[in-house]
């Protein structure tokens, strides 16, 4: 990659991690905070203020991507940005549960991944957009580990308010890596594509489908996993940092090698298939060892450890592939409304898995949480099965071959 991709892939993928941390940093504490304020003894107002931030994300992603085709992606980026800001600091001084949420939705509402996405997309050339969209990849699953370290310290130091208040600060320093950081890229100027078209591209369709089920799987599997692991290890929640971030770490380093070799030689589509049979694996074995009780407390918990490894080998290899697809399948002029329509799913598989985690876990049990992610990813390794071979690097992606 040359210097001018690297500066734009890493300062971009720092302001989508931003994003994220605005989802993530919240939840191992709001539940607690929330109880303080007027509302909180509400779980329905509760769970909607920790929610509101991906529901708003998948209303708004659509519009601001194919805004980012039309206007600019720099000029869409500031502007949801801003909005980011204005909900943080509303969020912050939130005296109720309503305010909170009304802060949240005002977050969410500057839904800007697909604008970013599609500016990763204009600033690396093909054969090294796989790499670019790593660092977006990566960026997901560390700020997620680092949430989980961050949060109960943040919390005890400055408050739920202060921590609101911090990213609102981190939104407005964003807008400045924007403007004077992020290298110009050129936009595309070719014929105008309807949204339907892109609606119903079925190669489109296959990923959009994926990314709604992976983060479905993700938050359906944390709404279950932080209270397994206490059951299983007798390590408190507030130390489970030490799990999450080695695991998180070390799966990062191992994906790499299968992605780069497999773009390198035109197997991307079976690392990628192998990725979601590795996901239902997972998926099938935190399941048997949730439902049967194969272990007893403190007894071999490094299983559980073990599975979550593979599943983070597997959910970076499917985030760092699938934006790079979309951008590489996508017509030219569509890069913003088609990764538009991919991060609306994402969010809706962020709010649906939470949303049915808590349902399953709360009325059937916890193993249903697992059954549930099983049949998503079957269901996603069946339609994945008959996508498109996926092109050698640098080849144009017409040139694909069922």
């Amino acid at each position: 990659m040359s210097r001018a991709e690297v500066r734009a892939s890493a300062s971009l993928a720092s302001i989508f991690a931003l994003r994220m941390l605005g989802l993530f940093l919240i939840l191992p504490v709001f539940a607690v905070y929330a109880k303080g304020l007027p509302g909180g003894d509400n779980a329905a107002l509760v769970g909607l203020a920790m929610g509101i931030y991906g529901l708003a994300q998948s209303f708004g992603q659509i519009p601001f991507g194919m805004a980012s085709d039309k206007y600019g992606r720099k000029r869409i980026i500031v502007i949801g940005l801003v909005l980011f800001a204005l909900g943080s600091f509303i969020a912050a001084a939130a005296d109720s549960v309503a305010w909170v949420i009304a802060g949240r939705a005002i977050q969410g509402a500057g839904a800007i991944s697909a604008a970013i996405t599609a500016f990763i997309a204009d600033s690396t050339r093909e054969e090294h957009r796989t790499k670019a969209m790593a660092m977006v990849g990566a960026s997901i699953g560390l700020t997620f580990a680092i949430s989980l370290v961050a949060s109960p310290v943040l919390y005890r130091l400055v408050g739920m308010g202060g921590i609101f208040g911090l990213t609102g600060v981190l939104s407005v320093l964003a807008i400045a890596v924007v403007l004077w950081v992020v290298p110009d890229a050129p936009m595309v100027k070719a014929r105008r594509v309807p949204l339907g078209e892109v609606l119903r591209h079925p190669e489109l369709m296959r990923l959009n489908f994926g990314v709604f089920t992976l983060h479905m799987t993700q938050l359906a599997m944390f709404v279950v996993l932080p209270g397994a692991l206490v059951q299983y290890s007798g390590i408190a929640v507030d130390e489970h940092w030490k799990i999450y971030l080695p695991v998180v770490l070390a799966s990062f380093v191992l994906m790499l090698p299968p992605v780069f070799v497999a773009e390198k030689h035109g197997r991307m589509k079976q690392v990628f298939v192998a990725s979601i049979a590795l996901l239902l694996l997972v998926q099938l074995g935190f399941w048997a060892v949730l439902s049967q009780s194969l272990m007893q407390p403190s007894a071999h918990w490094w299983v559980l450890v073990a599975l979550l490894f593979l599943f983070f080998v597997a959910f970076n290899i499917l985030e760092a592939s699938q934006p790079s697809l979309v951008s590489r399948i996508a017509p030219p002029a569509a890069k913003g409304s088609a990764l538009g329509v991919y991060n609306t799913m994402q969010a809706l598989g962020l709010f649906c898995g939470g949303a049915l985690g808590g349902w399953l876990k709360q009325n059937v049990s916890v193993s249903a949480v697992f059954a549930l992610s099983a049949v998503a990813s079957l269901s996603w390794l069946i339609i994945a099965a008959n996508m498109k071979n996926l092109p050698r690097r640098g080849a144009h992606a017409a040139s694909a071959t069922a």
